[in-house]
């Protein structure tokens, strides 16, 4: 357990004998949870410091038509709702469901507390995590605000390449963005399919080369 919060942003500059000293100080669980287990709802307050030890989980939202858009996948070692531990409405802003066997590290709010007050190091790693979170909301705020998938998936391909690379590894399967998008498979492939006909893009299993980075920046404008 130690080892892997080593790689944790929240531990980011202490060693496995640091951390367990730090954990011997305060009482914290390690739940297990199997797949399609449900870790916490949408709007469940959230009281606890969750890190993933073994596993990973995804995040999802259900909108107002009933359909369910995957927010993220979250592996181990990060924390879920970093953001959300503390201030006056902390809740999940997303049900949280295991994807596999999967095990988290939870330590109540009043416990994490203590470390935090006592560890400047913990504190500032905290402060920069929720920083990050806070700019990664943001830019699903943007990302979301998109109209169509074509749009979406602009977006994403530009955000990868940057201003300075025309050719990008996608980082996820097309099921993957699929979800991530809100949409089926075949809508998807289909999207991707008119993307590469105008010119556009072209794929080769996850690689994409942009051919018009222009048109791509117009359709999200």
């Amino acid at each position: 357990m130690y080892k892997i919060l080593s790689d944790s942003i929240l531990f980011k500059g202490f060693n496995e004998w640091d951390i367990e000293n730090l954990l011997n100080k305060i009482n914290y669980q390690i739940r297990k949870y199997k797949p399609k287990d449900t870790i916490a709802f949408s709007g469940e307050e959230c009281n606890y410091l969750m890190i993933i030890l073994k596993g990973y989980v995804k995040g999802e939202m259900i909108d107002y038509s009933g359909k369910t858009i995957k927010i993220e996948d979250i592996h181990a070692p990060k924390p879920l709702a970093i953001a959300f531990i503390f201030g006056k409405n902390n809740k999940f802003p997303v049900t949280v469901e295991a994807v596999m066997d999967t095990e988290i590290l939870v330590i109540h709010k009043s416990e994490f507390l203590k470390i935090l007050q006592s560890n400047v190091r913990i504190l500032n790693n905290f402060l920069n995590a929720i920083s990050n979170r806070s700019q990664f909301l943001s830019n699903k705020i943007k990302f979301f605000s998109f109209t169509t998938i074509k749009s979406k998936f602009a977006q994403y391909i530009l955000e990868l390449a940057k201003d300075d690379f025309y050719i990008v590894e996608l980082k996820q399967t097309q099921q993957q963005l699929a979800e991530l998008f809100g949409v089926t498979r075949p809508s998807f492939a289909r999207i991707i399919g008119e993307m590469q006909n105008e010119g556009l893009i072209k794929i080769e299993k996850k690689q994409v080369e942009i051919l018009n980075r222009n048109a791509l920046i117009e359709l999200i404008n």
